[in-house]
């Protein structure tokens, strides 16, 4: 298996993946994306976090990234990650290999804390994210509806570097060395 940096070129592919969950309340989308809508996705959350891909025989089997979770100023040390893996690729390792890989490259960046939010339940992403060491903070009931029903969604959280006193500005990931970048892409493989 193959980890990289996702491409705007790997939209469908990676569309074919998240058209697995659409029906489910792991997304709270009604609609898949077209093509093109997620390119511009995988455009603008790549110009500030990493967004990496898996591929196996040039497939796409999963993907992974991190996105800002709160828009002020004051929260630019956290980042949410998400992901979502191929169905004969879950339960496989992927998902832990995968969210190493992101919370190391977001260390580099300056971020402190990453959040995760599941809607539940969702066993495997709730193993997850006990597995890394993520603990669970809190609930929103009933906060969203899909497929008939109110959902609850859950939020995890791990601390990933030290909150020392006035830390510098996050750097975007296309700042980083790509040395540093593939080592750590390589060292998670």
């Amino acid at each position: 298996m193959e980890i990289r940096f996702a491409r705007e070129e790997d939209s469908s592919q990676l569309l074919d993946i998240y058209g697995q969950y659409i029906e489910t309340t792991v997304t709270f989308e009604y609609e898949l994306p077209t093509a093109e809508e997620f390119a511009g996705r995988i455009r603008d959350i790549s110009r500030e976090y990493p967004y990496l891909v898996c591929e196996e025989g040039n497939q796409a089997v999963g993907y992974a990234y991190a996105h800002k979770p709160f828009e002020r100023a004051a929260y630019q040390w956290d980042a949410e990650l998400s992901i979502y893996l191929d169905r004969d690729h879950r339960s496989s390792g992927l998902g832990s290999r995968l969210y190493g890989i992101l919370m190391e490259i977001l260390k580099l960046q300056g971020v402190r804390t990453v959040y995760g939010c599941v809607t539940i339940p969702n066993p495997g992403s709730e193993r997850l994210h006990e597995r890394m060491g993520f603990e669970r903070i809190g609930a929103f009931h009933n906060t969203g509806y899909k497929n008939g029903k109110w959902l609850d969604v859950v939020w995890y959280e791990k601390q990933i570097a030290p909150y020392d006193v006035e830390p510098k500005p996050v750097i975007p990931v296309g700042e980083i060395g790509e040395d540093r970048l593939e080592e750590i892409i390589r060292a998670g493989r």
